[in-house]
């Protein structure tokens, strides 16, 4: 017998120089395609990860694997998970008889998930039939741990003939998935029942209809809402971007400073101005002076008033904000700056400005004026100039957003003036202090890396080695982090909706907990925005542990998933497309969303529009097809991204353009602009989502390759570790 194999793991240790020779893209689940299988021996000091290096496996790949540890007759922690995660796959394939066996005791050994174990005990028999036992082992679960949110599994369960048990879910688990899905049971047998729709209101966000329930709680029951219930109605329409109905609730809501802000903001993102500038006026009346740590605020608000303001009133509004709220100072400052240019008092508008420079010095806003003026001199030709300030924001400003794109241009301005060496530390620099950054992958190029330039990046075909295990979440309790690492993730998820209690405003450990928990059960779009946007962390504390959480390798493989590697890697070979390439275009078309529909109609993972994949489909004579089909829909998207590099001679800087604004577009362009220079093209296009569409791609791209793919990962650990700035 095979001491404790396990074959696909292995081989990614090893496999990164042959994977590279044979030219394959692969997830995991497809190495054993190319490479010689081979048995390894794991050592004693490893054996209790063993099962959490299994669980990334499926059920049939593992199972082997997963029979030889539960055998073994010393008992250990990786035992019990062996027996567990073998249990809950036997489950999974109807063989209820052989979890029994596996599941027998074993709360004994394996106390952390104790609870658990008595659900798929109590599930097992309910799938041989056997009711009786079934019964008593919810009975069990309920009597031995009634704190435990689980128990809401076998309250449901019981709830079905007693109606009592459901009444007792309500009660003590409000927020579990099984007591919202009682409460829409309950509500469609009697719609009139205003504590379960505020269940839903607070629990149910992740429900189709939930809308609907906030409507009803908005329309039928308005004279019966508490402030505290607004709140939670709008922040469920804030979530869900109905932010004009939101900016409603908002208004009945608790009076705070936050509260207030989003009513005003609501209504100016909902297209009622006049009614945005009121709400503005009253926030600041009601609350002069406190500020909210989230920057939600008067003075926030002072600086979103002066933009829908005449010129004159809005100055007066920023002088407010400059004098009051040191926070958004700065902001106010280069706001001022460019409304006093407008009212030609360029004396006064340069006073800003130095004021600015000289007192906020540090600030997002002198980075974006310093950029500003770099610019506007290099668009003159004053290369020397826009170098200089281009320079001072990377001195003063190292950590604004701006400061690779400032970096970058550092180089190609020292190239342009014959300037090699300085435009080679430039790059270098930019590479060791900003590699996530689209302008990182610029530079790699730039300094000869074989990372794939616009015109070299479609017929590669990068190796890419996928994580061994889950990352562990950083929040929540020992019992949700254990389910999570083994794969569990329904599981997981049902327990950190009981567990996530601060949902309006998180701490940087459990929004991350809840980007990781909405990866496992492939509510992408919310996990992606969760993950990051912790980035936008401005209260010190919380911002140190963000960058903290940043130096992980675990939060850039959440942030940059894999999901349907399959697929898109057989049909961008299919199409001889960079199947990395072809990931990083549907992570920022749909962030691998298979249903998700645009405002106008693109659909599907790769957000094809209809009547582009009805001609496709034509020309390919695929029929009977769905956008929101997986297969059906990246056969489409992938033909289309084929024809738009065939139009512009495999240049994927056009053709991911022309994927997002159209070949007419793009055509128009080049006529405008000519092609001299790739990088000057991109930061000329004139549409803003397209400029950002294109920088998202490639820097997601980039992003891929230095986190997954071995040769390039390693070359960025050697220059971050010998990079040594002069």
């Amino acid at each position: 017998m095979v001491k404790q194999r396990i074959t696909q793991f292995a081989l990614l240790l090893g496999a990164a120089s042959v994977a590279l020779a044979i030219g394959i893209f692969f997830p995991i689940t497809q190495l054993q395609r190319f490479l010689p299988s081979r048995e390894v021996s794991i050592q004693e000091s490893d054996e209790t990860e063993m099962v959490i290096l299994l669980a990334s496996m499926s059920p049939d790949e593992r199972q082997d694997e997963l029979k030889d540890i539960a055998e073994t007759s010393k008992p250990s922690t990786d035992r019990s998970r062996a027996r567990y995660l073998l249990a809950s796959d036997f489950l999974q394939q109807n063989q209820p008889s052989q979890a029994i066996g596996l599941l027998d005791g074993l709360e004994k050994d394996y106390p952390l998930l104790a609870s658990h174990i008595l659900l798929k005990r109590a599930q097992a028999y309910e799938q041989m039939g056997d009711t009786a036992n079934a019964k008593q082992t919810w009975e069990a679960l309920l009597k031995g741990y009634p704190e435990d949110p689980v128990v809401a599994e076998a309250l449901y369960v019981l709830g079905k003939e007693n109606p009592e048990y459901w009444d007792q879910a309500i009660a003590d688990f409000p927020a579990h998935p099984r007591t919202v899905e009682i409460a829409e049971t309950r509500l469609k047998e009697n719609p009139n029942q205003l504590p379960l729709l505020l269940i839903i209101a607070r629990h149910g966000i992740y429900l189709k209809d939930y809308g609907t329930y906030l409507e009803k709680l908005r329309l039928n029951y308005a004279s019966q809402l508490t402030p505290e219930d607004w709140e939670a109605l709008a922040f469920g329409y804030w979530e869900k971007q109905d932010y004009g109905t939101g900016a409603l609730a908002y208004a009945k809501a608790s009076p705070t400073p936050r509260n207030f802000y989003r009513h005003a903001r609501g209504l100016w993102l909902d297209g009622k101005i006049p009614e945005s500038r009121k709400a503005y006026e009253k926030l600041i009346q009601t609350f002069p002076e406190q500020t909210d740590p989230g920057g939600e605020d008067a003075g926030f608000g002072l600086i979103r008033l002066s933009r829908l303001s005449d010129r004159k009133d809005a100055v007066k509004y920023l002088d407010q904000a400059i004098a009051r709220f040191p926070f958004h100072r700065a902001e106010a400052l280069y706001d001022k700056a460019e409304l006093l240019d407008q009212l030609q008092s360029k004396q006064s508008a340069s006073q800003a400005r130095q004021m600015l420079l000289s007192q906020h010095s540090e600030s997002e806003p002198a980075a974006q004026l310093r950029w500003k003026l770099a610019q506007d001199f290099a668009k003159a030709g004053k290369i020397k100039e826009a170098s200089k300030w281009a320079k001072e924001l990377s001195t003063k400003n190292p950590d604004s957003e701006l400061a690779p794109e400032a970096n970058f241009w550092i180089g190609k301005w020292a190239q342009q003036t014959g300037n090699s060496a300085e435009a080679k530390k430039a790059f270098e620099y930019l590479l060791a202090r900003y590699p996530d950054s689209y302008y990182a992958w610029r530079s790699a190029v730039q300094l000869g890396w074989p990372v794939g330039d616009f015109t070299t990046v479609r017929p590669l075909n990068p190796h890419v080695q996928y994580p061994e295990t889950h990352p562990l979440p950083t929040a929540g309790s020992e019992t949700l982090q254990e389910l999570y690492q083994l794969g569990k993730h329904q599981e997981a998820w049902k327990l950190w909706q009981t567990e996530f209690k601060n949902r309006m405003q998180p701490s940087v450990y459990e929004q991350y907990t809840d980007g990781l928990v909405r990866l496992g059960v492939g509510d992408n779009l919310d996990a992606l925005w969760m993950l990051s946007s912790l980035s936008m962390r401005d209260e010190p504390e919380e911002r140190q542990k963000y960058l903290e959480l940043k130096k992980t390798p675990e939060y850039w493989q959440a942030l940059y998933p894999f999901p349907y590697l399959n697929t898109i890697v057989n049909w961008s070979e299919e199409r001889q497309l960079n199947p990395v390439l072809v990931t990083a275009l549907i992570r920022q078309e749909s962030r691998f969303m298979p249903g998700i529909k645009s405002v106008v109609g693109a659909t599907g993972l790769m957000q094809v529009m209809p009547e582009t994949g009805a001609e496709v489909a034509q020309q390919i004579q695929l029929t009977n097809y769905s956008l929101e089909n997986i297969e059906d829909n990246v056969n489409l998207g992938t033909y289309y991204l084929d024809f738009t590099h065939r139009e512009y001679n495999n240049n994927s800087l056009l053709a991911v353009a022309s994927y997002n604004a159209g070949p007419n577009a793009v055509s128009g362009w080049l006529d405008r602009f000519g092609f001299q220079d790739a990088d000057a093209f991109a930061e000329k296009i004139p549409y803003p989502e397209t400029y950002g569409y294109v920088k998202s791609v490639f820097g997601n791209y980039w992003n891929y390759l230095r986190i997954y793919n071995p040769d390039i990962a390693a070359m960025m650990a050697k220059h971050a570790a010998n990079y040594k700035p002069n």
